[in-house]
C-alpha cells in the first residue's frame, strides 16, 4: 500500500471531496484507510454496564483508491512511485515534483 499511517491525504470523491486529513490507520488487506475527522457517521449506542448511551460520531474507512497523497514538498495531491537505491532500500517519491517522501522508508 502506497499510503501509510501519518500521511496527509486528499479525498477525491464523496461527501468529503477536496477535504484533506491525516491517516490514522491503514488496512492493507482490505485496501482501506481511516482518515482523521473525515467520512464521519453517527451511531446510536444503548447504555450498558459502565457506559452511557447516546449518539457518538466515528470515522468510517475509505478505499485507498478514493484518496490521493499530498506531497510535503509541492503541497499537491499526487500519485506515489517507488525508487530502490543501491543499498536495496525502497523509498516513496512524488510523481509530480520527484521529491522523496520523508520518514517512510520501507524495508524489503
Amino acid at each position: 500500500m502506497k499510503i501509510l499511517k501519518g500521511d496527509k491525504v486528499k479525498v477525491l470523491i464523496g461527501k468529503d471531496k477536496n477535504r484533506d486529513g491525516e491517516v490514522l490507520m491503514t488496512m492493507p488487506k482490505k485496501g482501506k484507510i481511516v482518515v482523521k475527522d473525515l467520512n464521519i457517521f453517527k451511531k446510536h449506542v444503548k447504555p450498558s454496564q459502565g457506559q452511557k448511551g447516546g449518539i457518538i460520531e466515528k470515522e468510517r474507512a475509505l478505499l485507498v483508491s478514493k484518496v490521493a497523497l499530498i506531497c510535503p514538498e509541492c503541497k499537491k495531491a499526487t500519485r506515489v512511485g517507488y525508487k530502490i537505491d543501491k543499498s536495496g532500500e525502497k523509498y516513496r517519491f512524488c510523481k509530480k515534483c520527484e521529491a522523496l517522501i520523508p520518514n517512510t522508508t520501507i524495508k524489503k
